[in-house]
């Protein structure tokens, strides 16, 4: 009789290959230490996956799963307020970037280590982060944005520079005026003609700073004082 598989084989090896991924990056990890840290048969391993760019392909297309339940999540409670929902968007952009031990967006990771198109894992990556700017796109049309392209491009922008100085510099450098930058940039794009430019929904505007002020206190509370040379 044929021996039967361990159930959750699949996601044990996914599991692994992504905290290697994301610490190593894709092209510095072989599959060897891929079956060594899992602790199971390289021919386990190769019966769920036809060799390494189809377990990076499968690793992308879970966290881009991951990833979406986790906006719908964040969105739900703005349900009704797309520019809500937008800002929404960025704040869980911004938490992700200045969380603990975090290594940068894996999709843009991703794309900036392998450069041909054609190849899977560059593919999968473009692929979010299409959807991801039209899923601003949408969000912002639906906020009444003159301009909703160009409201979805100035985020994304927000967005890519959160995920990179988070990964560089950490949760105390200018992730922490991402926020913010997007609040200020709906506001701005969403006006309507009852209000100038750049004053459009105060309310929006004063939860993107108040997030930024509750930033900075965090930082001050956690930054040692200097001893008083008096």
């Amino acid at each position: 009789m044929a021996r039967r598989q361990a159930p959750g084989t699949r996601e044990r090896i996914l599991r692994v290959a992504s905290r290697l991924f994301q610490e190593n990056g894709v092209r510095a990890v072989g599959m060897q230490q891929v079956v060594e840290e899992v602790g199971l048969g390289k021919s386990l391993l190769y019966r769920e996956f036809d060799g390494k760019d189809d377990l990076v392909a499968a690793w992308l297309r879970e966290s881009d799963t991951a990833w979406w339940a986790a906006v719908d999540a964040a969105l739900a409670p703005h349900d009704g307020d797309p520019a809500g929902q937008l800002l929404a968007l960025v704040e869980l952009v911004a938490a992700a970037a200045a969380s603990p031990g975090f290594h940068g967006c894996v999709f843009y990771n991703t794309s900036s280590e392998f450069r041909d198109d054609d190849h899977p894992a560059r593919q999968e990556a473009l692929a979010h982060l299409r959807r991801m700017h039209g899923r601003l796109e949408t969000l912002a049309e639906a906020a009444g944005a003159a301009h909703p392209g160009a409201l979805a491009d100035e985020l994304m922008l927000v967005v890519g520079g959160m995920y990179a100085t988070g990964a560089a510099l950490g949760p105390d450098g200018p992730v922490r005026a991402g926020v913010a930058a997007a609040g200020s940039a709906i506001a701005r794009h969403c006006a309507t003609g009852t209000e100038r430019p750049g004053t459009a929904r105060p309310a929006l505007r004063d939860r993107a700073l108040s997030d930024r002020a509750l930033s900075d206190r965090r930082h001050e509370r956690d930054t040692p004082q200097e001893d008083d040379p008096r």
